[in-house]
Order: C-alpha cells, then sequence, then structure tokens
C-alpha cells in the first residue's frame, strides 16, 4: 500500500480508477469527513471547549440530551445541506427528516446519522463515535418524504462510522470492502491506514451489557451461559467479556480484531424489538461488518434484509465473527 494516501485519494481512485461510486456520491463522504473533522475538535477539547455536561433536553427517544449531542447534530447539518449532493437528511436527535433548503441545490442522496453514539460517555473521557448511512433517493416522485427513507439496509450506498478515541479514526464502506483512515491532525486530512479489513470468523470475545442478564430471553442465555463455562463447558475455551457502553467502539474493536458484540431484546420493554436503531446504527454497522466478512441479525434474520417502517424504528442486534453470530442466532431460531 502507497504511504499517505488521503481519503480524497483513495475515494478519486474508487470513482475513477474502479468506478464503484458517482462523483456526488465522493463529495459527499468528503464533506461528512470534514464534518467528523469538525466534531472530533469539539470532542478533543472537552471540558475547555465548554460542551461537556448535558444540554436539559430529551431528543425524539426520549433520552437526555448532551451538549456534544447537539453540537454534533448541527455540524452534520449545516457541513452537508448546500453542497447539492443531498436532497434530505435523518438523524437519531431529530423528530422528523431534514430537507435540504429550496436555496441550495437539491441532491439525489439521503444521509441518515447518529451524531455522536455513546453520549453516556462523553463526561468520562471514554471513546465516542459518528454513525453515517447513505440511500439513494428514490426517482419515482419529486420533492422527499420520510417513506424515501425508509429502505433496506441492503440498499445503502455508502456507510461508516468515525471513532473519536486516542486517534481519530474513520471506518468507510462503499460495497467493496472495508478501509480504515486515521485523522493526520498535522497535515489535517485522513489518511489510509488500513484496507480490506477482515473480522476473524471465531473469536473469544463477547460484548454485552451483563447488567441486563436476568431480562434476557433463553436463546441470550444459553450463549452467555456456555461462553461463562469456558474450557470446562460446551465451547471448550475461555471467553473474554468487553463492554464500552458506545456502540461504535465496541464495534470498532471487533473489526480491529474480532469479537461478537450483542444488544438483544429483553423483558424490561417487551413491545419494542431492541434498543438500537434499525435505520442510523443496526444497517450502516451491520453492512460494515458484512463487507469485513462478518455477519449481523436481529437474532432470527439477516439485519440488511428488514424493512423498516418508521424512521425511529428499533431493532435487537448480534453482529461481528460469523461463527459466533450464526451459533446465537440458530438459538433463536432453533436451527
Amino acid at each position: 500500500m502507497p504511504k499517505n494516501i488521503s481519503l480524497t485519494r483513495y475515494l478519486v481512485e474508487q470513482q475513477r480508477v474502479d468506478g464503484s461510486i458517482p462523483a456526488q456520491l465522493r463529495l459527499l463522504l468528503e464533506v461528512v469527513a470534514r464534518a467528523c473533522k469538525s466534531i472530533s475538535m469539539a470532542v478533543n477539547k472537552g471540558a475547555l471547549g465548554g460542551v461537556l455536561g448535558s444540554a436539559d433536553s430529551e431528543n425524539v427517544q426520549g433520552e437526555v440530551q448532551k451538549k456534544l449531542d447537539i453540537i454534533s447534530n448541527e455540524v452534520l447539518i449545516e457541513a452537508n445541506e448546500w453542497g447539492g449532493h443531498l436532497a434530505a437528511m435523518a438523524s437519531e436527535e431529530m423528530d422528523s427528516i431534514h430537507l435540504v433548503p429550496s436555496r441550495y441545490p437539491q441532491g439525489e442522496y439521503l444521509l441518515l446519522f447518529d451524531p455522536l453514539d455513546g453520549s453516556s460517555n462523553i463526561d468520562v473521557n471514554v471513546s465516542i463515535g459518528t454513525i453515517f448511512s447513505v440511500l439513494r433517493k428514490p426517482d419515482d416522485h419529486p420533492g422527499v418524504q420520510e417513506a424515501d427513507f425508509l429502505q433496506a439496509g441492503a440498499k445503502q450506498v455508502a456507510a461508516g462510522y468515525c471513532v473519536y478515541g486516542p486517534s481519530t479514526t474513520l471506518v468507510l464502506t462503499v460495497g467493496g470492502g472495508v478501509a480504515m483512515f486515521t485523522l493526520d491532525r498535522e497535515q489535517g486530512s485522513f489518511v489510509l491506514t488500513q484496507e480490506n479489513v477482515q473480522i476473524p470468523a471465531d473469536t473469544k470475545e463477547f460484548a454485552i451489557n451483563m447488567s441486563n442478564m436476568r431480562h434476557w430471553d433463553a436463546p441470550v442465555k444459553r450463549y452467555v451461559d456456555e461462553c461463562l463455562a469456558g474450557k470446562e463447558g460446551p465451547r471448550g475455551k475461555d471467553f473474554n467479556m468487553r463492554w464500552i457502553a458506545s456502540m461504535v467502539a465496541d464495534v470498532h474493536r471487533i473489526l480491529t480484531r474480532g469479537g461478537i458484540f450483542m444488544y438483544p431484546w429483553d423483558k424490561r420493554e417487551p413491545e419494542k424489538a431492541g434498543k438500537l436503531r434499525l435505520m442510523y446504527e443496526a444497517n450502516p454497522m451491520a453492512w460494515l461488518v458484512e463487507q469485513a466478512g462478518g455477519a449481523a441479525t436481529n437474532g432470527k434474520q439477516r439485519i440488511l434484509d428488514l424493512q423498516p417502517t418508521k424512521l425511529h424504528e428499533r431493532v435487537a442486534v448480534f453482529l461481528g465473527s460469523k461463527n459466533e453470530v450464526e451459533r446465537v442466532t440458530a438459538y433463536h431460531t432453533g436451527g
């Protein structure tokens, strides 16, 4: 791999040489990356920038918003609405879709994002991140409506996340594998640091919030109990448990060295299919994981095949190393 390949050069080559992305999509992804750089700077300033703490408001999910949630949401909207690449946006932090103002050119893409995943970790200086997904706007009618966003994850044309940790890393797929870029603050640009990311099919690590064990369904209890039984149990090997409480950080670890991430349905809110949002979190992460050779299901079927029925729909998530995801899915389906 040549040294110092910038994100811009990588995307240009994807467009010009491989023909895998149109010019407008390339420009859109560059704008998203610039917005992530701005969010990274705000995150890095922390208390010095006066951005920590609660904003004393709630989002559409009924969750208390942090100041950085609101700042990140505004950064992404302002960066993307004027470039002519988008028709509309949707965010985990907004009730409904955000149309590109009529004073700006209208593009052919739809952008969905979780502006700052892992908000509970903001004030304690633990890795958080931005997750995004790009869809093509249906061309069978003028304008944009909420129903245009309700596309299965398999129809995504780009997806990725940016994790704000010891280094700021942008992870991206446009359907030809997964690439990682690290922010070089001296150059001010994202530089390619890993191509063709692959998740090992087998693992000895699992990530789940163990405090919810008493609320889990039987298949999840069975799987975790077998992991905890170690070498003496049916799995014949010892497992480690990891849980960062920031999906973007947990998934980044899995893409880096393997593992399985689980956020299952539980009995606390039985009417809800799960905790995580299908459109803003599960779909983009599922596509990234699949592009890296892993698997992603809701316990019963492939996440990317799910047909959304509403913008803020929730879903159970099992993703990561293929053999482990297939095992816990089989426990749910009786296979």
